[in-house]
């Protein structure tokens, strides 16, 4: 009898992997996310720990962000040594090795088809643990994100499943890491795939979310079910406040702004040395460290005294403007640090100041500064990330107040439209991406393609055939009736032809081009054979595709290799490939004009 793993590999597997080669694969998909879910919810559990545990026993105090409890002297060697450690660690890696966070996510997606190696994923938790721990400004959001979709990547690719898959692990990873870092399962799965994938999709909804929700389970088995951020109950006083909201608004979208276009600035010295700019970045760390300590480190307890009203107007002031220059000055350097993070904290205690304000002209009128310091955190959030409906579904569930909804709505679109469209600014992770000379690629169409892989299509009525065949094989080969002869030659197949043409040419009667003795086979060696390249029939190039590829990857390798045909292999051994099927050009165009009419 068969093993269990022998039935699992030979029978259910591919099985899986085949029925994934299409868009509406949604209980496999679903199993992937919930499976995605749990490995993220877990590497994320670990990654927080590795932060937390040194910091709560290197830092005063019973917390694990009290950076303004170190004597001076260490809150400025602190940040300036981990910089130039940081530095040398970045100065021996590659290029490739050294890209970290949502925008390496990104371009993996966009480049790699999703598939993220192992060596960055351990890159990344080194260095995000570092960032803080050394009290730079940083967020654990980004590499959270890096972390859950790189593991989820890898799991995709141990179980070799199609790339289009992959491309769905990742989102779910994504949004695991956010739903796990925050408590917030729908704002995870609006991040994933408005901030990501940059796409909605009916079939991506159900993986995605269930990866979210297994993620937060993972998260509330250790640290509750209570959100990030303990929040009172919030609600706007008076419509009489909605002018205010709106200055507060284009306030934020100017500060969103003014932060991308300098992180864009700073990031022209990438050709430099990683050694140098990390030391530079050190040394500009050194006077926020002694003067600002609140910008150290992620600075969620600064949020949390700013929600519960605990800190004067111009510490709110000071401190979202410090956060602001030295996070965009840092990053822009290439500090390996998140961005979500800062960004929350920036319009956290931008709107807290602004609240304070209100409250002083209007003290009967305006809310309390906990309402807009929770505003002013979803503004800065979706103007910096050009994400409206992630950063407002973060708002609900961080304060669980429904009345947060209406203000909240209008806050966070008018600051993004000021943000992109006075200012021009796309979302940071964009802007990223083109200064390091890369793009996204968001089309409608695109994006369709990416969803199918091309096992979903191709054409398995094929036979593979020698070159020269007799009379006899020839007759024996068209039995099975297939609707596609694959040509072999000496490395490989050489040419693809209908088999209708060799039945022509059969009944035919002529005489082979080749019809000369010692080319039969062993029994029969001069038996006449049949040329398949010389005669009578349509023959076309072909070029290979591999099995896990999507459709927009078979488009590429039509304009790259000029063929007028794909043949469809995956590798079952260290030197065995097997051929499954054909791929036409027309075959993708006919689909997406399909799938088109159906949707």
């Amino acid at each position: 009898m068969r093993s269990i793993r022998q039935v699992m590999t030979q029978s259910l597997f591919p099985m899986f992997r085949r029925r994934l080669s299409d868009v509406d694969a949604l209980p496999q998909l679903a199993l992937l996310g919930l499976l995605s879910g749990l490995v993220t919810g877990s590497i994320i559990l670990l990654f927080r720990q590795a932060i937390e545990w040194p910091l709560h026993y290197f830092l005063p105090g019973h917390g694990s962000e009290s950076f303004e409890g170190l004597d001076l002297t260490v809150r400025a060697l602190l940040p300036l040594g981990g910089a130039m450690a940081l530095g040398l660690l970045l100065s021996r890696l590659g290029t490739h090795d050294r890209k970290v966070g949502v925008v390496h996510v990104m371009e993996r997606l966009n480049y790699h088809q999703g598939y993220i190696p192992f060596r960055s994923a351990v890159v990344q938790f080194v260095v995000g643990v570092s960032t803080v721990v050394t009290g730079q400004s940083a967020g654990r959001e980004g590499p959270a994100v890096h972390l859950g979709a790189a593991f989820s990547s890898l799991m995709g690719q141990w179980m070799k499943l199609p790339n289009n898959s992959i491309r769905t692990l990742v989102a779910c990873g994504c949004a695991g890491a956010i739903s796990a870092s925050f408590n917030t399962p729908i704002a995870g799965v609006i991040f994933a795939m408005e901030v990501v994938m940059m796409e909605y999709t009916i079939a991506g909804f159900t993986p995605i979310i269930l990866a979210s929700v297994s993620a937060a389970v993972i998260n509330q088995a250790v640290y509750g079910a209570e959100p990030a951020f303990t929040v009172p109950g919030l609600t706007m006083n008076s419509l009489l406040e909605i002018p205010w909201i709106l200055v507060i608004a284009i306030i934020i979208g100017i500060a969103a702004a003014g932060f991308i276009r300098m992180l864009d600035f700073f990031s022209r010295f990438n050709e430099h040395p990683a050694s140098i700019r990390l030391t530079v970045a050190g040394l500009i760390m050194v006077p926020f460290a002694i003067l600002v300590p609140e910008v150290m480190g992620i600075g969620y307890d600064t949020v949390g005294q700013t929600i519960s009203n605990e800190l004067p107007f111009w510490l709110l002031l000071g401190v979202a403007l410090a956060k602001l220059f030295i996070t965009a000055i840092t990053i822009g350097l290439g500090m390996p640090s998140g961005l979500i993070g800062p960004t929350i904290f920036i319009g956290a205690t931008l709107g807290g100041a602004m609240g304070l304000i209100g409250a002083s002209v209007a003290p009967d009128t305006a809310s309390s500064v906990g309402f807009y310091a929770m505003l002013g955190m979803g503004a800065m959030m979706g103007a910096v990330l050009q994400a409206p409906l992630a950063a407002l579904m973060a708002l609900l569930e961080l304060t669980r107040n429904p009345n947060i909804i209406l203000p909240g709505m209008l806050i966070i679109t008018t600051a993004s439209l000021v943000t992109s469209e006075v200012f021009g600014q796309k979302s940071v992770f964009l802007t990223i991406l083109r200064s390091q000379g890369l793009n996204y690629q968001s089309s409608p169409v695109i994006q369709a393609l990416r969803r199918v892989s091309v096992g979903a299509i191709m054409d398995r009525s094929i036979l593979r055939s020698e070159r020269r065949l007799t009379y006899e094989q020839a007759r024996d080969a068209l039995k099975s009736e297939p609707k596609w002869l694959l040509v072999e030659g000496s490395s490989g197949p050489t040419a693809l032809m209908p088999s209708v043409d060799l039945a022509r040419f059969l009944e035919s009667g002529e005489e082979p081009p080749e019809a000369a003795p010692g080319r039969g086979d062993e029994s029969d060696p001069d038996q006449p054979t049949i040329d398949l390249m010389d005669i009578p029939a349509n023959r076309r190039d072909i070029g290979p595709i591999a099995y896990q590829s999507t459709l927009e990857e078979a488009l590429n390798a039509f304009d790259k290799s000029q063929a007028e045909a794909l043949y469809v292999e995956r590798q079952i051994a260290p030197t065995i490939k097997r051929i499954y099927g054909i791929l036409l050009k027309s075959d993708i165009e006919n689909y997406y004009q399909y799938r088109q009419k159906q949707g």
